[in-house]
């Protein structure tokens, strides 16, 4: 049996005839020259080295398959890893009640399937609040941690190949929970959730709450005028002053740790208006911001590693953290790349946000409609929005019986990788191509952005 990791979470363990069925599957409906290559069976017991082999080609061929735009997205993969999610946990199919947040604490109880996808759960929660269809796209499940102050650190955004009750009761941790926000990056299009009732109640209560929580800077005289507005109950007015105001519409991320502008510099990030925002604190203890538009990086890469085990010997591995980084390469200048690296539990988190505000500004420059983008999954062959294939990082697979030395040496291959190093290489062996999740929006950048 194998451990499947996706986005850095154990998602469900398998067996290698199971991964051949999906194989043959994909096979038969995309054709052989399309799917990668299996790692064939073989007649005789494997050596421990065999063992290890097979699990390094499974895992190439996982990650293959899930950086393919067409197999990565396909209904065949997303359902096999829904399917191999839920008896993993060992939860039947039956109805139950789920529990989904509002930004301004209130839960609505949906009566879903425990088998029932992330979209399925979506337009249970939207049809409960009455939201019209062609907004509901406009919304998404976030599972969230609560925090001591009543506030939320955003884990992921919930995908397609995950059943939401599963990820959540699985983690068997009330502070761990589903939230329903908004999926968008653009406040322009604040204007079509605006004109229904319930699109128009969900961004007041998620504006309200990003205030409350310090989310959006407000100084005494906005403040002043925004109670004033409440008292009122002028929803659209109280959004159309916060629209004005500073980080109205980010997302912000745990404290972390950056390497920007030295080494080692403490860093809270927002995610919003097409960029990364840094708050810096320096080793001087000065805080610095700074902005990195999401349009000059090259592109960006979220990796893991399992950390050595520097404890006592017998000390039990399952303790060690997995380490993730995101690491972008960012154009400082006309003619200077480069790398800057974040690492934070949220890497994850951090890439869904750079891939969706691309996707948005790819869909505003090809002149197509938010509404499109977002259109409900229609006969199979629509999907929400390719920011649901956000994350180009795939399955990582392990065997759940092996030892920590098959791990330890895991992490040295994937810790060897030094991401500073890629961009002054000119050599193509240090790192492949799906390496590095490209950016299509940085091929626009004029000398004028410059």
């Amino acid at each position: 049996a194998y451990n499947i990791h996706v986005n850095g979470v154990l998602h469900c363990r398998v067996r290698y005839s199971q991964l051949l069925g999906l194989h043959e599957q994909l096979r038969k409906e995309y054709g052989a020259n399309v799917v990668p290559a299996f790692p064939p069976k073989k007649i005789f017991t494997l050596t421990p080295a065999e063992v290890e082999q097979r699990r390094e080609q499974l895992e190439k061929y996982m990650q293959a398959v899930r950086q393919d735009p067409t197999l990565g997205g396909s209904e065949t993969f997303n359902s096999f890893l829904r399917k191999a999610q839920q008896e993993t946990q060992q939860i039947p199919t039956e109805e139950v009640v789920l529990e989904v947040l509002l930004s301004n604490g209130q839960k609505v109880k949906v009566t879903i399937l425990t088998s029932d996808q992330t979209e399925d759960v979506l337009e249970a929660v939207a049809s409960k609040l009455d939201l019209p269809d062609d907004l509901v796209g406009y919304f998404s499940l976030f599972l969230v941690r609560q925090t001591k102050d009543g506030a939320f650190s955003f884990v992921r955004k919930l995908q397609e190949f995950e059943l939401p009750y599963v990820s959540v009761t699985s983690l068997h941790n009330p502070e761990f929970q589903i939230i329903l926000r908004k999926s968008y990056w653009d406040s322009a299009y604040d204007d079509d959730v605006m004109e229904h009732r319930v699109g128009l109640n969900l961004l007041y209560a998620q504006t309200v709450s990003d205030i409350e929580h310090g989310w959006i800077l407000v100084n005494k005289e906005q403040h002043r005028q925004l109670k004033s507005l409440q008292e009122k109950v002028s929803k659209k007015e109280f959004i159309r002053l916060a629209q004005t105001l500073k980080y109205y519409g980010y997302l912000k991320f745990d404290p972390c740790v950056t390497d920007f502008p030295e080494k080692g510099c403490h860093v809270i990030v927002s995610a919003g208006n097409n960029e990364l925002n840094f708050q810096v604190r320096l080793p001087s203890e000065q805080i610095k911001e700074g902005s990195f538009k999401v349009t000059r990086m090259r592109c960006w890469r979220v990796t893991s590693s399992v950390p050595m085990n520097n404890g006592p010997s017998g000390s039990s591995p399952g303790k060690s953290e997995v380490k993730l980084e995101l690491a972008f390469e960012y154009l400082m200048s006309k003619d200077r790349l480069q790398w800057v690296t974040i690492t934070s539990p949220q890497a994850i988190m951090l890439s869904i946000c750079l891939q969706s505000m691309v996707d948005e500004l790819m869909v505003k420059k090809s002149g197509g409609s938010i509404r499109k983008m977002f259109r409900r999954r229609m006969n199979g062959a629509l999907r929400r929005s390719d920011s649901q294939q956000a994350v180009k990082s795939p399955p990582l697979l392990d065997s759940p019986d092996a030892s920590w030395e098959p791990m330890a040496k895991l992490s040295s291959k994937l810790t060897s990788v030094s991401l500073r190093g890629i961009s002054h290489s000119s050599s193509a062996n240090d790192v492949g191509a799906n390496d590095f999740h490209g950016n299509y929006a940085f091929e626009g950048i004029g000398d004028e952005d410059l």
